[in-house]
């Protein structure tokens, strides 16, 4: 529901939210063909997110130097800017959650959230597997 508010506070669908959030910590453009690879999309589904991005202004489309046959996939600064400080006003309230926890908590709840991703990372290949 938190994806969903802040999704529609800047007239996105939460999948393109969570791509922005993927495109930002990448560090530089990418081909639709990553974006898909990070999202778990299929390439024609990826495409889609890129032209919705696109449309909203967040992201651009440009030819690779090195090989002016690629397409890569970059974000607006402006708009990065923007979607970063909206980020930035939500995250104070974040930090404070864990201000009153002490180290060995903190390494418990590191220690679960890695776990987390690791069993859904393997649940994921076991799914996709699956459907081939």
């Amino acid at each position: 529901m938190f994806n969903q508010a802040v999704a529609d506070r800047l007239g996105l669908h939460p999948t393109d939210l969570q791509c922005l959030n993927l495109l930002t910590l990448e560090g530089g453009p990418v081909t639709t063909g990553r974006i898909a690879e990070l999202t778990g999309l299929t390439t024609g589904s990826a495409t889609r997110l890129v032209d919705r991005l696109e449309r909203a202004g967040y992201v651009v489309r440009e030819r690779d130097a090195g090989d002016r046959r690629r397409v890569l996939v970059a974000t607006v600064p402006e708009k990065s800017a923007e979607f970063g400080r909206m980020w930035e006003r939500l995250s104070g309230g974040w930090s404070a959650l864990f201000d009153d926890l002490d180290d060995a908590e903190l390494a418990l709840i590191i220690g679960h959230m890695r776990r987390t991703v690791e069993f859904s990372g393997a649940q994921i290949a076991r799914l996709r597997a699956e459907k081939a």
